[in-house]
């Protein structure tokens, strides 16, 4: 494949859960993929021995996304070894539950600087490397504008963030032919919340189709959003919940 037709991506915090399922799905389309982990080499190389042979390249880079200097490494390095970017996807997320008067502030900033500063510097870093049709996707919450308990307020916070920059950025990106698009998960089975877990009846209860999502499920509206079906949605925000936040 030549390097006019050879699509490249770039997938933050792509070592498990939502992350390493993206991975799995653009590389089982060709796509050749750079994704970052904040700390466990052993579940970056685990993921990497387990993508087919025949399909796009796969490789990690050791990066925090809440680290500005580490982003902009990652970046620089993904585009040493792919020449340049097609799809960028921020993934990279996390944080504490707690109620504002409980959490830290140690947490507070941890979970911004992660989200909110980590998908800028990300997205910033990126757009000089990404060619005409490239995609830009965010992966954010339904707790954005959904917010059934009260420990989610600072996790609300930073991923209904990302709506606004989604908007902004898709004015500044839709000229140059690259869109930009917001992914908001409800509650989706993976290691953080898995669906046999403490709240898992509660939470599965809120949802009109009776069931967590599966991270492959998240995976594949990646995948739309990320290819040339999509060119028309820019600066949309996409709820995948089953209902949840409805």
């Amino acid at each position: 494949m030549s390097s006019q037709t050879r699509r490249t991506a770039i997938v933050t915090g792509g070592s498990r859960g939502i992350g390493a399922a993206i991975v799995r799905r653009l590389a089982a389309e060709g796509t050749e993929v750079v994704f970052t982990y904040a700390a466990d080499q052993g579940a970056a190389d685990t993921l990497i021995e387990s993508i087919d042979s025949g399909a796009g390249s796969v490789s990690a880079v050791k990066a925090n996304s809440a680290d500005r200097e580490e982003v902009i490494e990652a970046v620089a390095t993904a585009v040493q070894r792919l020449g340049h970017l097609d799809v960028v996807v921020s993934n990279a997320g996390g944080g504490v539950l707690l109620p504002l008067r409980e959490i830290s502030y140690d947490d507070i900033d941890k979970m911004i600087d992660t989200t909110v500063n980590g998908t800028v510097n990300l997205v910033k870093e990126s757009l000089p490397h990404l060619r005409a049709g490239g995609r830009v996707i965010t992966i954010g919450s339904a707790n954005a504008h959904y917010t059934p308990f009260d420990s989610m307020a600072i996790h609300a916070l930073d991923r209904s963030a990302l709506i606004g920059f989604v908007r902004g950025m898709s004015r500044e990106l839709g000229p140059q032919d690259i869109t930009i698009n917001n992914i908001q998960p409800g509650p989706v089975d993976t290691d953080a919340n898995p669906a046999d877990g403490p709240s898992s009846d509660l939470q599965r209860s809120m949802i009109p189709i009776g069931r967590y999502g599966t991270v492959t499920e998240v995976a594949s509206l990646v995948a739309y959003l990320a290819g040339p079906e999509s060119s028309l949605i820019n600066g949309a925000s996409i709820d995948i919940d089953g209902g949840f936040s409805a």
